[in-house]
């Protein structure tokens, strides 16, 4: 047992000697220009940061009333290395992360109209829905047509 132990502390030292700390370059380092942080005894709290760099940060929040959550609203803002300014808003509540910026991605709109026969399935299900809500129960789906 104690050559295990023995073994391990000789394998740690060398370790510790084949391993190289990354070395440290200054000008990685970015000045915090201001950075103003407010924490209430009721739980709201709001925060402001800006760095030297062009990277800007707001946020603010209050506890909603469910046990533990917290509604959030934001925004952040850079310039991306493809030299575009970012800037993006945001909300956080009980319905997620809700961005918005002009960078994000769009869907594109529905390239033609809902087929009539899709409209009519769509229809004939949320009467099956209805129906098996109210307890009665369908023997066999058909279609829109069946009725």
């Amino acid at each position: 047992m104690k050559f295990v132990v023995f073994a391990l502390l000789v394998a740690v030292a060398f370790a510790d000697r084949l391993y190289e700390a990354p070395a440290r370059d200054d000008s990685d380092e970015v000045a915090i220009l201001r950075d103003e942080r407010v924490m209430e005894d009721d739980g709201r709290y709001s925060f402001d940061m800006e760095a030297a760099n062009g990277i800007a940060m707001s946020e603010s929040g209050a506890p909603s009333g469910e046990e533990g959550a917290v509604h959030s609203a934001g925004s952040f803002s850079y310039t991306a290395p493809d030299g575009s300014d970012i800037h993006l808003q945001y909300v956080a509540n009980e319905k997620g992360f809700q961005p918005e910026g002009d960078h994000l991605p769009v869907a594109p709109e529905f390239p033609h109209p809902i087929p009539d026969f899709v409209l009519r399935q769509i229809e004939k299900a949320a009467e099956e829905d209805a129906r098996s809500a109210r307890g009665e129960v369908s023997r066999s789906y058909g279609t829109p047509d069946d009725d």
